[in-house]
């Protein structure tokens, strides 16, 4: 078994020497694959034997207290791996597949977080996200594609404030990706009866200026979140939408009235994780190359806020309004003119706008 537990720990740090996202345990019919998701790829790194395998995703699943007994359906878990060498915070996920189960690990790094001028692409942008921060209250909406950076960019706004601002912050995340001392973090357990709805309503009886929800998912937190936003509380949330705008259309599907989100909505943006063009390689850039690069991906923002805000609120009432604000396809448009992008990234994030 210590065999296993090294192989498991050599594992996970290479992985996290190469700036892995994810690592996949694959089974197959007479073996395994283990494949590094590294920035957007999906990296095959090694085969290993089936039983060897098995016997690795039991000791992870244990470590994760996760029952090592059931296999047919999928589980979730997490652990803490702390070494010599790595100290990082890792999510399972389990699949049932038709040759044994699959696992997926989420490596989430426990480093300082980042500010936010070292995670977007643009300085213009920044200090326009920095400055809604200067609202008391109000519902900021982050939106975008799971691993675009969401909670990371909530994290360097949230950690701004604490810094210039001197303000209670309150996060309710499921599950606390990033821990931090300098923000009071609960995370959402609903065999507890810590829901998203249950744990804001808590929250708001708990003095905060700033609340952080991890995600808005249904019409109960929606509620929650607008009521929050109107009784003197800067609210900061994510979703999921094809674009900023969508997020208007998103509340109003939860049953939020427009009136509501007149008054309570300041800002949206919609966030996508682009790959910086490398100086070094011509085409792909080499897996060594990745690994000495610190810098390989960076934020880019499309926000609406003030009068384009404004415009797209009536446009949701039906009326006729003139707007117009850098959307993703601008902003990606401007980040290959200038060499900073691989012209591959505006197909890939851009193929289901309008030209």
């Amino acid at each position: 078994m210590q065999a296993i537990e090294v192989l498991s720990e050599r594992l996970i740090e290479e992985a996290c020497s190469l700036h892995a996202s994810d690592i996949h345990i694959v089974p197959r019919d007479n073996d395994a694959i283990i494949q590094y998701r590294i920035d957007d790829d999906l990296i095959e790194k090694q085969t290993m034997r089936k039983e060897v395998c098995e016997r690795m995703i039991s000791h992870l699943k244990f470590l994760a207290s996760m029952d090592i007994g059931e296999r047919r359906r999928p589980q979730n878990g997490s652990l803490s791996l702390n070494t010599t060498n790595v100290n990082v915070h890792l999510r399972l996920s389990t699949l049932p597949t038709i040759f044994e189960e699959s696992l997926v690990i989420r490596i989430l790094p426990q480093e300082k977080i980042p500010s936010l001028e070292q995670i977007s692409l643009f300085p213009a942008t920044t200090r326009k996200l920095l400055s809604i921060l200067n609202h008391s209250h109000g519902l900021m909406i982050f939106t975008g594609p799971t691993g675009s950076g969401k909670t990371t960019t909530l994290y360097s706004l949230i950690h701004y404030a604490k810094l210039h601002f001197k303000r209670n912050i309150i996060t309710l995340e499921d599950p606390v990706e990033t821990k931090s001392s300098e923000v009071l973090q609960v995370q959402v357990n609903e065999k507890a009866g810590i829901t998203y709805a249950a744990g804001l309503k808590a929250i708001l009886r708990h003095d905060p200026d700033i609340i952080m929800v991890g995600e808005i998912r249904d019409s109960e937190t929606a509620k929650i979140a607008i009521r929050a936003s109107l009784t003197g509380h800067l609210v900061l949330s994510t979703m999921h939408t094809r674009d900023a705008k969508g997020a208007i259309y998103r509340l109003l599907e939860f049953d939020v009235s427009l009136s509501e989100i007149e008054q309570t909505l300041i800002a949206i943006s919609a966030q996508r994780l682009v790959q910086l063009k490398c100086p070094f390689c011509e085409g792909e850039c080499s897996t060594f190359c990745r690994k000495m690069r610190t810098k390989r991906r960076l934020s880019i923002y499309e926000l609406l806020y003030g009068k384009n805000l404004s415009a797209v609120i009536k446009e949701a009432k039906g009326e006729d309004s003139l707007y117009h604000y850098p959307k993703i396809k601008d902003v990606i448009r401007k980040g290959i003119a200038l060499g900073y992008l691989y012209p591959q990234s505006y197909d890939r994030w851009v193929y289901h706008y309008d030209d």
